[in-house]
């Protein structure tokens, strides 16, 4: 097997600049989450990443149009979806997201989770 691309190491987080954000002010259901995120791979096209992410207590609104695999490391949040199921995610868990999800993502005790994304 030839990979097409070659294996790309993720960085640090001690050599990454952290990028702070929040949702969108009209996403947010309580609370004032503020995020802080370090990127550590981006794929020459932009359309892949992976990194770290953190988010204070609160809750807002998700609309995914991208894949994303996330692995929580530490915290707790309730991602729910629009159809009423939710899920309650701790240290360990891992999952996937699929475009079209849509629901809410409730920061419960401040999450940190890695994360890689595939845009369409």
């Amino acid at each position: 097997m030839t990979l097409s691309t070659p294996l790309s190491l993720l960085a640090e987080l001690d050599g990454i600049t952290p990028e702070a954000g929040a949702p969108a002010a009209e996403r947010i259901l309580s609370g004032a989450p503020v995020f802080t995120s370090w990127n550590g791979y981006e794929s020459p096209d932009g359309k892949r990443f992976a990194g770290t992410w953190r988010s204070t207590p609160g809750s807002w609104r998700i609309v995914y149009d991208e894949w994303e695999y996330c692995e929580i490391l530490e915290g707790e949040s309730i991602v729910a979806h629009d159809d009423g199921r939710s899920w309650t995610l701790k240290a360990g868990d891992r999952f996937v997201i699929e475009p079209g999800f849509q629901g809410s993502w409730t920061v419960v005790a401040a999450t940190t989770k890695r994360y890689v994304v595939v845009l369409p």
